[in-house]
């Protein structure tokens, strides 16, 4: 630590007067202080299994106090400060550091004396740690600035629009605090910027330009207009406790952080990326980028938790996209639409026969949905989530948030409630987001008995996987019965994942410009152009992810097929889907173990 100007002055003068000098023995230098990896590994020497869990994940855990307040966690894990994620470099670093530990530490423990449940906990934890090591050796790869819900600033404003808490005070003042902090984490992005540059990684063009005229919604703005601000002030009203006077107070605070702290954030942000634009390559992929192909190779088994190749993935596609065109081909026959007609026209003539929602009901239809649903889930269900879900207002919408851990927030499901809406799409699009997919897989995983990993940590090809099983699970429950159209939806929803295989993968390895991912999308799916463009633009910012949903989904279809065959007449479903829930959302490999000692357990019954 540095002194203080006017300590060393005193220092030079106490030392240098007097002549003669003071003949006072000097201390000894005490011992170093440990690193903060070093104290984590102290700390946790010796630890029984379960404390060893508590401990190293807290430690982990309190890297982001975005994602305590996130979640809801701050009973649990009390934060003193009202901070913003730290994203500098050397605060990154230094949680790989802190990974390494637990890891290194988790395998000290003798997995082979563990019970099954115990094993699972073990390696789901070693998964998970091992999965943040290996992805950290591609520390410049990510778009962090990029457009849309995939970059820093859309999540930090959702953050603070939708999941901060005013229902105080305190809540009040440590919102200003993190509106204040919103400079400085910004200027972490824009510094990470010019390293991935460095390293001869910058955002492709097409979707930085989206990014650049984003940030202008904030950057541009009257500080009064912001939703940083806006949100805040509604969220004031709710707050009985406060005097008019405190109310007003709070307000100026925090429109002045916006003035201060947020605007200049975003206009900082954009002007980084305005100054890195005349580099940007024209072309999209990470496949163009040193190490791209490794890059995407890490990637794909982040998301899918699988060892397919990229090859691979992309013939699954095809192959699945012939599957399911015929299906659709079986129902538009039964409709009377022309065979020689293209996948939009036909599309379109579903939209129009399906009938529209007016968006003063799509709201209430949403809501219908969820209703009826949860009404007949016992017929593949013997678990149900405490935590409730409602229908959100968003403007794009096709998103789910879960529940908070202190029972203070519901899980929500987001939907595109200011227009008019098709009724093809909406029952799949319910059936995902909400009952039986998400809102089920998760909130019943964040009700676990465990370790608190267990519950807050999630696999991208389980979570979605699930979700995905659960549109296709309500056509075998008979959800879709006398609704050819609202089935139709179900399939484009189903062919979208599967194209997302092709596409994704053309896209980062096989060199696919974007024009050629969105034709692609066009003509096997049906959609418009400006979904397609949509579409090619997501999954070229976030290689690899959306390859989850699909491979997920078969990977539990493998699953129950594997467990029918082998069980026949012993075989259940809702038992077959409490198996799933209550192992939370795994590695597909570990829920093959998990699956496989259920069908040991049932075959070895009397």
């Amino acid at each position: 630590m540095r002194r203080p100007l006017a300590a060393l002055l005193v220092l030079a003068f106490l030392t240098s007067c007097g002549g003669g000098g003071s003949t006072a023995p000097i201390a000894p230098p005490g011992p170093p202080t440990p690193s903060l990896a070093e104290q984590l590994a102290a700390d946790l020497d010796g630890l029984a299994l379960d404390a060893f869990y508590d401990e190293s994940y807290r430690a982990l855990v309190y890297r982001s106090p975005e994602s305590i307040v996130w979640q809801a966690l701050t009973s649990v894990y009390p934060l003193a400060d009202a901070t913003l994620d730290d994203l500098s470099d050397d605060y990154r670093r230094e949680t790989l550091t802190l990974y390494q530990v637990v890891l290194d530490a988790l395998r000290t423990y003798d997995r082979a004396s563990l019970s099954d449940e115990q094993r699972l906990t073990y390696d789901f934890y070693e998964w998970f740690l091992q999965d943040y090591i290996e992805s950290f050796d591609f520390i410049y790869y990510d778009f962090a600035a990029t457009y849309n819900f995939n970059g820093v600033q859309d999540g930090t404003e959702r953050f603070f629009t939708d999941i901060h808490p005013v229902t105080s005070l305190e809540d009040a003042n440590d919102y200003i605090a993190r509106l204040n902090g919103v400079l400085g984490k910004f200027r972490d992005v824009v510094d990470y910027l010019t390293l991935q540059s460095g390293a001869g990684i910058i955002e492709p063009a097409i979707t930085m330009d989206a990014a650049i005229y984003g940030l202008g919604r904030i950057a541009d703005a009257n500080p009064a207009a912001v939703s940083y601000y806006t949100s805040f002030a509604q969220k004031l009203e709710t707050v009985a406790s406060l005097s008019d006077a405190q109310r007003q107070g709070l307000r100026d605070r925090a429109l002045a952080a916006v003035r201060d702290s947020v605007i200049p954030a975003y206009r900082e942000l954009r002007a980084r990326l305005q100054s890195l634009r005349a580099g940007a390559p024209t072309g999209i992929g990470v496949g163009q980028f040193p190490r791209g192909g490794e890059y995407y190779t890490n990637r794909l088994r982040h998301h899918t938790t699988t060892d397919l190749t990229a090859a691979e993935i992309h013939q699954l596609g095809l192959d699945h996209l012939e599957r399911i065109h015929q299906e659709m081909r079986v129902i538009f026959d039964q409709l009377g639409y022309p065979q020689n007609e293209t996948l939009q026209q036909s599309y379109s003539r579903v939209e129009a026969d399906g009938g529209t929602i007016p968006a003063a009901d799509v709201r209430d239809t949403y809501e219908a949905i969820i209703q009826a649903a949860e009404q007949d889930l016992d017929q593949a269900f013997d678990i149900f989530p405490s935590a409730n879900v409602v229908v959100a207002e968003d403007p794009y919408g096709g998103f789910y948030i879960a529940p908070s851990f202190d029972g203070t927030r519901p899980g929500a499901f987001y939907a595109g409630t200011q227009f008019s809406e098709a009724w093809f799409r909406m029952p799949s699009l319910t059936y995902h987001e909400a009952i039986p997919g998400h809102h089920t897989q998760i909130a019943i995983a964040m009700e676990l008995d465990g370790p608190a990993f267990r519950k807050t940590e999630r696999f991208t090809a389980f979570v979605e996987g699930w979700a995905l099983y659960a549109e296709r699970l309500a056509l075998e429950l008979g959800w879709y019965q006398n609704d050819p159209y609202g089935n139709l939806g179900r399939l484009q929803y189903e062919a979208l994942r599967a194209a997302r295989l092709v596409i994704d993968t053309g896209i980062h390895s096989q060199g696919w410009s974007f024009e050629q991912a969105v034709q692609f999308n066009m003509e096997n799916l049906g959609a418009s152009r400006v979904a397609s463009e949509s579409a090619a633009g997501r999954y070229s910012v976030v290689p690899g992810q959306a390859t989850a949903y699909m491979i997920g989904m078969l990977h539990i279809l493998d699953a129950r097929q594997r467990a029918q065959d082998q069980l026949g007449a012993a075989f259940d479903l809702r038992e077959f889907h409490r198996v799933l829930l209550t192992s939370g959302g795994v590695p597909l490999p570990l829920l093959d173990n998990v699956v496989d000692a259920w069908i040991a357990v049932k075959l070895a019954a009397p």
